[in-house]
C-alpha cells in the first residue's frame, strides 16, 4: 500500500489528514523545532492505532533534543502520572550531504538558514530499481521544499539546480529577520530557474488574488491543499 512521509507536522496536522483522508504515516523529517512546525505530532498517535507500528521522526540531533523536551510526555511516557495514549516515535539523527532513502525516494537534507538559526531543506528525487537517483524524474520530481528561509549557504545552492518544482518561502513585502520577502523570493527562485516555483508561508498581509497574477511565469503562491 503507499507509503506516507511528512515534512514537519503542524499544529492543523490534524485538519489537513482528515480532508486528504491520510490513514497512516510512516515517517516524518522535521525542518526545525518551532511550534508551527512541529506542534501536531500529538495527533499522529491516531496513525499508531490504525497501522500498529511506530513511526520513524528524522531530525537533527538538536532538533530531536528540542522535541524531546517539548513532548516529555510522549518520549518519557513511563513518568506520566497516568497511563496514557501517546504517539510511538522512533527517533534517528540526520544531517546534510547525508541522503535518506525511502520507498523509492531520496530525501536529501539541505541546509538553510532561518534568521541566525540554521534549519533543513529537503531535496526529494525518485530512485531507480538499482537504488540509484532515477534518470527520468516523474510528476513534480526533483522537487525542494525550501520553508522558513532568510538565506541559502553557498554549499546549498548547487544542490538547488535541475529542479522541476521548487517550494520555497515567502512570508510579506516588508523586510522580515527570518523570512524571504516577496522580493527576496522571487529573486532566488530566478536563480535557481525550477521549472515551476510555489510560494508559501505567506503570512496576512499577502493577498492571493492581487499578488499571484503579478509573479513572473512559473512562479505561483501554493494553498493549502495543493496537490501536485
Amino acid at each position: 500500500r503507499p507509503r506516507v512521509v511528512l515534512l514537519d507536522c503542524p499544529p492543523d496536522h490534524r485538519e489537513h489528514s482528515l480532508r486528504l483522508g491520510l490513514d497512516r504515516c510512516d515517517t516524518i523529517l522535521v525542518t526545525h523545532a518551532h511550534v508551527d512546525h512541529v506542534f501536531g505530532l500529538d495527533d499522529v498517535r491516531r496513525y499508531n492505532a490504525v497501522q500498529k507500528s511506530e513511526i520513524e521522526l528524522l531530525a537533527e540531533p538538536e532538533v530531536l533534543d528540542n522535541l524531546q523536551r517539548m513532548f516529555r510526555h510522549v518520549f518519557r511516557a513511563h513518568e506520566n502520572v497516568n497511563p496514557s495514549f501517546v504517539a510511538q516515535l522512533a527517533t534517528a539523527p540526520i544531517a546534510p550531504g547525508q541522503p535518506i532513502d525511502r520507498f523509492g525516494l531520496r530525501f536529501e537534507p539541505l541546509r538553510l538558514l532561518h534568521g541566525r538559526l540554521p534549519i533543513l531543506g529537503f531535496r526529494i528525487e525518485a530512485l531507480d530499481d538499482d537504488g540509484m537517483v532515477a534518470k527520468d524524474q516523474p510528476g513534480p520530481l526533483p522537487l525542494a521544499y525550501c520553508t522558513d528561509v532568510s538565506g541559502i549557504p553557498p554549499e546549498t545552492w548547487p544542490r538547488l539546480q535541475g529542479l522541476q518544482t521548487l517550494v520555497l518561502d515567502l512570508l510579506r513585502p516588508r523586510a522580515h529577520p527570518t523570512h524571504f520577502t516577496v522580493d527576496q523570493a522571487i529573486e532566488a527562485a530566478e536563480r535557481i530557474g525550477a521549472q515551476e516555483t510555489l510560494f508559501i508561508h505567506m503570512s496576512h498581509e499577502i493577498r492571493h488574488a492581487e499578488l499571484d497574477p503579478r509573479l513572473p511565469g512559473g512562479m505561483r503562491l501554493a494553498w493549502d491543499g495543493m496537490r501536485l
